[in-house]
């Protein structure tokens, strides 16, 4: 009884390939993070304008803006609306949950010279450049900096 059993192989000249990929891969991104060469760097310039804002949820869904500074209410948010601005700050508070971060601390809001507008929580360090999605929605925040205040 004659039994033949032919094994599938991959040819060893793919391998050497996908090795050889691998290998240049795992080089460029070292090189990158060594000298820096592809990797972007948000450049910051001074600040313009700034304000320090509290966020508040208020139990109708509405989200009450306030001045960090002088405690009155910069806008209030109805339900429903301001979709990106609820969307940001909703992921920067889940970020504090998981530090284990409360809301004593004030998220930062700054034009600089450049005019390019950031959201920074002063809490964890991390900063939103907000004009990476667009001008409505940089137009959601850049409001929030005027000077009038709003009533609750």
């Amino acid at each position: 009884m004659n039994h033949s059993v032919r094994q599938n192989s991959v040819p060893r000249w793919t391998l050497w390939a996908l090795a050889a990929l691998l290998g240049l891969s795992l080089l460029l991104i070292g090189g990158g993070r060594i000298t820096g060469v592809g990797t972007l760097h948000m450049s910051t310039s001074a600040p313009a304008e700034s304000r320090d804002l509290f966020f508040e949820d208020r139990q109708d869904g509405a989200v009450v803006v306030y001045d960090a500074d002088g405690g009155g209410v910069v806008d209030v948010l109805a339900p429903g609306t301001n979709g990106f601005v609820r969307g940001v700050m909703r992921g920067l508070a889940r970020e504090r949950m998981l530090h284990e971060i409360g809301s004593e601390v004030p998220f930062g809001l700054v034009r600089g010279t450049d005019n390019r507008l950031t959201l920074t929580d002063r809490a964890t360090g991390r900063v939103i450049d907000l004009g990476a999605f667009g001008p409505t929605n940089t137009a959601a925040f850049a409001r929030l900096l005027k000077d009038g205040e709003a009533t609750p």
